[in-house]
């Protein structure tokens, strides 16, 4: 039996947006999906680690990912040709292995056959703006090329996403008409 992909089951392409921490991932969701009038996925963890009341560890990587796997099955019904994900696996992988050394098999799995159309790959070219959730403003670059290598060893399509305000939307405005 073939089972398809969710996407090409109603034809909503999905787009994540993905990129090291304090690059812009979650304004850029929610103006493109303001934009194309239609939804986007939030990033789970900032709501789990905001609530979480201790330090994080290795496990609650697996329950965020498992939840946000859900969220996107979820808001997936409401879409209307584009979906936005605020996050998406990639960031889970990148995140484990950076972190821990390592990743949990289902990350990994759900890396492999998320059924993401294109990623918007946001450059750290914005000023760090400090969080309480956000952790190696040193470490930019390096996690970066986490992406960049990860997203090209998948062979999966990609737009760097760089610049300033309007400009910056302008660039992933233009890369999501080009899907059309």
């Amino acid at each position: 039996m073939i089972q398809l992909r969710m996407n090409q089951v109603n034809n909503i392409k999905q787009i994540a947006i993905t990129g090291p921490e304090s690059t812009g991932k979650s304004q850029m969701a929610r103006q493109l999906a303001s934009h194309f009038n239609t939804v986007w996925v939030p990033e789970y963890a900032r709501e789990y680690l905001e609530n979480l009341g201790r330090p994080y560890r290795y496990e609650d990587i697996l329950i965020i990912g498992r939840q946000q796997y859900q969220l996107q099955k979820e808001k997936l019904k409401e879409a209307s040709e584009f979906i936005f994900y605020d996050t998406d696996f990639t960031v889970l992988k990148i995140w484990c292995e950076f972190k821990y050394g390592k990743c949990h098999e289902w990350i990994k799995t759900q890396f492999e056959k998320q059924p993401i159309d294109h990623y918007l790959l946001m450059n750290f070219d914005l000023p760090w703006e400090p969080d309480p959730q956000r952790e190696h403003p040193a470490k930019r670059l390096e996690l970066f090329d986490l992406y960049v290598n990860e997203l090209r060893n998948k062979r999966s399509d990609f737009t760097l996403i760089s610049g300033l305000g309007d400009q910056r939307l302008k660039h992933a405005i233009e890369a999501v008409e080009a899907l059309r």
